[in-house]
């Protein structure tokens, strides 16, 4: 087994109506986290899209990662019967935190603070349970989970442009006016029905566009 480590979670995409929500959970060695920061780690919404890449590829050499991603496909049932964001993401949060505790020793893990702390406590499984997990506003600010923030970004840019290669438009990141007018095309060209194999339904895009569409 490894070293004692921090891990840090982070996800990418929840505010993004097409596309998949990530949630990446990174492990390093304590006495490397001090390299985070002279690679340029940061919070990835303070990157451009060629950096956020760069950097997913560096972070694989120096410590472990886990990435799970939702595509819309699955985030739309799991939201059908959660009907909560924060339980969706509790539960993605623990499966990366799982799946690096399969790879190293107990160790410190902080997280964002996103909803009621107990949602990822209780979704953790056995392992998970018998380690310290912190969760803290602003969580971005400390570089293991600057360093997660990377990587669930840098796997949301390429589905994001997967995605669009099958529907043969570029899908625009947010929620913005822009993204609606795409979300018009792709429900002229394919179908309403096609909208949950791309984007995230329950988002008030959704209404706006099929409205439009049915008037």
């Amino acid at each position: 087994m490894s070293s004692p480590g921090k891990i840090g979670t982070d996800e990418a995409g929840k505010g993004d109506y097409f596309g998949p929500l990530v949630v990446a959970a990174f492990w390093i060695e304590e006495d490397l986290i001090g390299q985070l920061e002279k690679m340029g780690v940061k919070d990835s919404k303070r990157l451009s899209d060629s950096r956020v890449e760069a950097l997913s590829h560096e972070l694989a050499k120096i410590g472990q990662s886990s990435v799970v991603a939702i595509g819309p496909e699955r985030y739309n049932q799991l939201f059908s019967q959660m009907k909560n964001l924060n339980r969706i993401l509790a539960w993605g949060h623990a499966r990366a935190i799982e799946n690096i505790l399969e790879r190293v020793d107990g160790t410190e893990i902080i997280s964002d603070k996103f909803g009621d702390e107990r949602f990822i406590q209780k979704a953790l499984l056995e392992k998970g349970r018998k380690v310290s997990l912190l969760q803290k506003v602003r969580a971005e600010e400390e570089p293991v989970v600057a360093a997660a923030s990377i990587l669930a970004r840098a796997e949301f840019l390429n589905r994001l442009k997967k995605l669009s290669e099958l529907v043969g438009l570029d899908l625009p990141k947010g929620a913005s006016e822009k993204v609606d007018e795409v979300a018009r095309k792709i429900v002229q060209l394919k179908g309403e029905e096609f909208l949950t194999q791309v984007a995230k339904l329950h988002f008030k895009n959704t209404r706006r566009v099929l409205c439009t569409a049915s008037s």
